[in-house]
């Protein structure tokens, strides 16, 4: 059985919402709300902000569900309008107005808390600016192609891919760091 934006939503429900009928929009967000929720936190890492983003989806979705084609599920649909309204987001956070790379991990200090605090991929993932983050949780998590990123975030292919490098690089770094007796339940980061 599929979970979050991979479930099917019955086409009777869609033209229905396709109405106007709020009954529908309220068995779409039955089946979507936590899906965008999670990948609204997964990106900002703020509980408040993933609601947020939740609730501008969902409102959004009743002002444009009559454009949904049907070229792809709706499901992938809603999951693009997700990651386009979280991504618009982290457009407006004036703390990462920086759009280079370099500039974007110079910023990161070493106020950081030590190594072996930070065992399980959340709380690594949290330790990465929101735009890195947005990026490996949408390519690595959700599919992304380096194109679509690029495409997200107004940048080129070699921005999405240098993000996505120099964050796995850091997320590697940060483990190495951690003492050995971290072991087992370390998560395993991939090499790009």
């Amino acid at each position: 059985m599929s979970q979050g934006f991979g479930q099917a939503l019955d086409p009777f429900t869609l033209e229905r919402a396709r109405r106007g009928d709020m009954r529908a929009f309220e068995v779409i967000y039955g089946v979507y709300g936590k899906a965008c929720y999670n990948l609204a936190l997964r990106i900002l890492g703020e509980p408040a902000a993933a609601e947020d983003i939740v609730q501008d989806v969902f409102l959004k979705l009743m002002d444009t569900i009559g454009s949904y084609r049907g070229d792809a599920p709706f499901g992938a649909w809603l999951k693009r309008m997700a990651a386009n309204a979280t991504i618009d987001r982290l457009r407006l956070d004036r703390r990462q107005g920086v759009d280079d790379p370099d500039a974007l991990f110079a910023s990161m200090g070493a106020a950081d808390p030590p190594a072996d605090a930070m065992v399980d991929a959340w709380t690594l993932l949290q330790r990465l600016p929101a735009r890195a983050r947005a990026v490996i949780v949408l390519h690595q998590m959700e599919g992304y192609t380096h194109r679509e990123l690029a495409e997200l975030f107004g940048q080129t292919e070699s921005y999405s891919k240098s993000v996505l490098s120099r964050a796995l690089q850091r997320l590697h770094a940060t483990l190495d760091e951690a003492p050995s007796q971290a072991g087992v339940g370390t998560p395993v980061i991939p090499h790009v």
